[in-house]
């Protein structure tokens, strides 16, 4: 018979005290993230057996790309990161690829080259334009106060206020829990910070945020690739560290933020 591991004790009590108090709560005490609650939730079918890791070998088919069909779109991937599915396809198949259109897109969607979507959180310091980033896989009030835990102990100065946009993510003040604080909201207020809300549809108020966007699609999104949330996660914290708070900008007299915050901690 085999063994009961850790590991399965672990996702059947993850399990339980999700079915009893949420999925939200359950990811904050299990220290984990909704996804992977989700993930053994569905997978859970009353056994322990049910919570055992599977096999990670891949499962082969007589139709599948040969490791030289996946070479070449992944080469052309690179070169041509912006192509839709069927200029991209054109492409290859001056190349020699001979697969139809239809097993190309599935294998784009399987390999998750398509169809996979993350999320970059960003806040900004007034006055120094030192900025932290973090990246996400869900657009979510949790993962919204995982970035305020993460954001309170990069920055060495205590925060007063934070402003953001009317997304559900941050408030509930246009939804129908309007009354009652968000994760996030919670999260402020446990660490004595105010939060301060935008006018709704003026996302000029939040200028800097907006502005970092754009620098970020510049001189980021527009010249690297992601093969993973891993992979995306950690360029872009390098991204951020080496070239957004080390870029002399106008506004700071052509310092960069990591210099303007640091004369600011001298001083003080």
């Amino acid at each position: 018979m085999a063994s009961i591991t850790q590991d399965m004790r672990y996702r059947l009590s993850l399990i339980r005290y999700a079915e009893k108090y949420g999925v939200t709560k359950a990811a904050v005490k299990y220290k984990t993230n909704r996804q992977y609650v989700y993930r053994w939730k569905r997978r859970f079918d009353g056994s322990m057996d049910s919570l055992r890791d599977r096999s990670r070998r891949p499962h082969h088919h007589p139709n599948q790309h040969t490791p030289q069909e996946e070479k070449l779109i992944s080469d052309m991937r690179r070169r041509n990161p912006d192509a839709g599915l069927v200029v991209f396809w054109v492409k290859l198949r001056q190349r020699g690829y001979s697969r139809s259109i239809t097993g190309l897109y599935r294998f784009l969607k399987n390999s998750r080259v398509i169809g996979k979507q993350f999320f970059q959180y960003i806040a900004i310091d007034e006055y120094s334009r030192w900025r932290f980033v973090e990246a996400f896989e869900e657009h979510s009030t949790y993962s919204s106060a995982q970035f305020v835990e993460h954001l309170v102990k990069a920055f060495p100065i205590s925060i007063e206020c934070i402003q953001t946009d009317n997304g559900s993510e941050f408030t509930n003040r246009f939804t129908s829990h309007r009354d009652k604080p968000t994760l996030f909201q919670k999260h402020l207020e446990a660490h004595e910070i105010k939060h301060k809300v935008i006018r709704p549809f003026t996302p000029r108020h939040n200028g800097k945020v907006e502005r970092s966007h754009r620098k970020d699609n510049e001189r980021f999104y527009a010249t690297h690739l992601f093969y993973s949330f891993e992979d995306f996660a950690a360029q872009l914290k390098v991204y951020n560290r080496r070239d957004y708070n080390n870029f002399p900008m106008r506004p700071l007299g052509w310092k960069t933020p990591n210099e303007v915050l640091k004369d600011y901690l001298r001083s003080v």
